[in-house]
């Protein structure tokens, strides 16, 4: 077997696939980005590049997010979060991803530490 060929599907053919809800998301298109919304995201990913620089020597991991609709929190390693900002500026839209094994809380922190964090650094630098 070629290295990068998948196993067989174990459900291929099976009308009961639980994949098939995932399909049924991939087939509906996203609403197009707004230049406005594209240039939020651009933002964003030249931030998170700031945050990973100025935390990640300090042992944190990324970002945690509490979410809207099953309020808890979603912990986000720094390459995920990445990853999911840019398919959000290509497919329009975040797939599904499985949520971070056992994370431990005191290695993220929230956007808004990360900003706040990068803020005193700057004004610090500033000042010398």
């Amino acid at each position: 077997m070629p290295h990068d060929a998948l196993p067989p599907d174990p459900f291929a053919g099976d009308p009961n696939d639980p994949a098939r809800a995932l399909d049924a998301v991939q087939e509906d298109p996203a609403e197009p980005l707004t230049e406005h919304e594209r240039a939020e995201l651009l933002s964003d990913l030249t931030d998170l590049a700031v945050y990973q620089a100025l935390l990640e020597p300090r042992e944190i991991r990324g970002i945690v997010v509490d979410c809207g609709d099953c309020s808890e929190p979603h912990y986000h390693d720094w390459e995920l979060l990445r990853a999911s900002l840019h398919q959000l500026l290509k497919d329009g839209r975040m797939r599904p991803h499985e949520p971070a094994f056992d994370p431990d809380p005191s290695s993220y922190v929230t956007w808004e530490y990360c900003r706040g964090f990068a803020d005193g650094v700057t004004t610090i630098e500033s000042r010398r």
